[in-house]
């Protein structure tokens, strides 16, 4: 896959050399360099030979994708998929390098040179994408599949599997008392006054007040934002703020903000923000227990349903989507490992059956934020070695990755017989490919 590099961007100092050709285009020893450089930093792994061989290999089958891809004539690319896939990418570069005015320094070029440099490159890397994921759509496994594939393994090599859970919960925020609201727009007023009044730049106030964790190292600066990825208080804001000017005071769910937009477009903005916390031990947590205590009574008492009562009740936004349904937010998947949740999760597991409701209890939700609970604990599963009865879903993606990953390795060799490929240089002396 393509990946963008300092060794890429600035000029050769030394002789490039080519070390394959592949159909009608080539690939430089640099381009190859360029990709381990970035498997070493990212996944803190060892320079070897293996690992350039390995580089070599990712690169070569990209190759070969695009060259089929483009004889498929069903396969299309559209300038806007190109458009936004390289806006995300250019974004997180300049993040991972400092800002746009560090990558425009190190690339000697300006952004949009950069991204002209780069489109091409990056249609083929959707297009190779495309089709590779049209082959992998098109493998299935079955349960007789699955089935062999485990019974392949010794039963003493088999893992152990930790404790699982499956749970839904109903939240509630505790309330912000008017204390806490005051003591915060007295800190923010005060920040945004100095900034205004040019005392200190917001940059620096930014690095030694703001509560965003995920900005105040960086002087509060976000670059490339889209407004859908803000919730939609600070968006509104953002939107119509004028470019250079610092916004009123406004609140969100995570406390008070002011902002300057640095630049805007269409829907995308470079911003830097302020955010200052209400203190927690200003909030009031009895309206939160009282009413959790209300809705468990309810559901204990008169037999209502957790899944509508957290649905209509639930105070976040994606447990409260789902009926309450807690799952891992990037693959969906609903087993949790007891371990992961966290201290104040298994503090109300501990102790509790499977068909219980617990009594209100603290939780940290997922954005950082202090909340309130009432927990069901639908399933769990104690610590066991994996069983194709209790872990069969599973054992069945593990299945299917294995038999994806062995018809790839398949379909590449044979798409490699009816494409030129001539190694070179450095290539041939690290590779047996053929």
């Amino acid at each position: 896959m393509w990946q963008a590099t300092p060794s890429m961007a600035q000029d050769q100092k030394v002789l490039d050399e080519i070390v394959a050709v592949v159909g009608n285009t080539i690939i430089l020893q640099s381009e190859v360099d360029g990709y381990v450089l970035g498997l070493v930093s990212r996944q803190q792994m060892v320079y070897s030979d293996e690992l350039w061989r390995s580089a070599l290999e990712q690169l070569l089958n990209e190759k070969i994708l695009v060259i089929h891809a483009k004889r498929d004539t069903n396969m299309v690319v559209t300038d806007q998929e190109v458009d936004q896939g390289l806006d995300s990418r250019i974004a997180s570069l300049k993040a991972q390098m400092g800002g746009q005015a560090a990558m425009e320094d190190l690339y000697g070029k300006t952004i949009i040179e950069i991204k002209a440099d780069l489109r091409e490159d990056y249609r083929d890397q959707i297009l190779a994408e495309n089709f590779r994921r049209q082959k992998m759509n098109s493998i299935r496994s079955n349960p007789s599949f699955v089935q062999e594939w485990f019974d392949s393994f010794p039963t003493d090599s088999l893992p152990t599997l930790p404790n699982i859970v499956r749970v839904s919960h109903l939240v509630r925020l505790p309330v912000v008392t008017q204390a806490a609201r005051d003591e915060a727009m007295e800190i923010i007023t005060a920040i945004r006054d100095s900034v205004i009044a040019g005392v200190i730049d917001m940059e620096n106030m930014a690095e030694l007040f703001s509560d965003d964790p995920g900005s105040a190292e960086k002087g509060g600066l976000y670059e490339d934002m889209a407004l859908s990825e803000v919730v939609p208080e600070f968006a509104a804001v953002a939107a119509r703020s004028p470019i250079g000017a610092y916004s009123r005071v406004f609140e969100t769910k995570f406390g008070l903000h002011f902002l300057r937009v640095n630049d805007r477009r269409g829907e995308r903005i470079d911003y830097n923000h302020i955010l200052i916390a209400f203190d927690e031990r200003k909030v009031d947590s009895a309206p939160a227990i009282e009413f959790l205590t209300m809705m468990r009574d309810s559901i204990m008492v008169k037999n209502a349903s957790f899944s509508i009562l957290a649905s209509q009740n639930s105070e976040e936004e994606q447990s409260k989507s789902t009926g309450g349904r807690v799952s891992d937010p990037n693959s969906g998947e609903r087993n949790l490992y007891l371990e992961a949740l966290g201290a104040l999760w298994q503090k109300t597991l501990l102790t509790m059956n499977v068909g219980d409701i617990s009594e209100p209890d603290e939780v940290q939700l997922m954005d950082g934020r202090r909340a309130f609970h009432i927990v069901k604990l639908e399933a769990r599963i104690p610590t066991h070695k994996v069983d194709i009865t209790s872990d069969y879903k599973l054992i069945s993606a593990k299945a299917l990755e294995y038999k994806q990953a062995e018809i790839m390795q398949e379909w590449l060799t044979e798409l490699k017989t009816s494409v030129y490929i001539d190694l070179r240089g450095k290539a041939r002396k690290v590779t047996s490919l053929k």
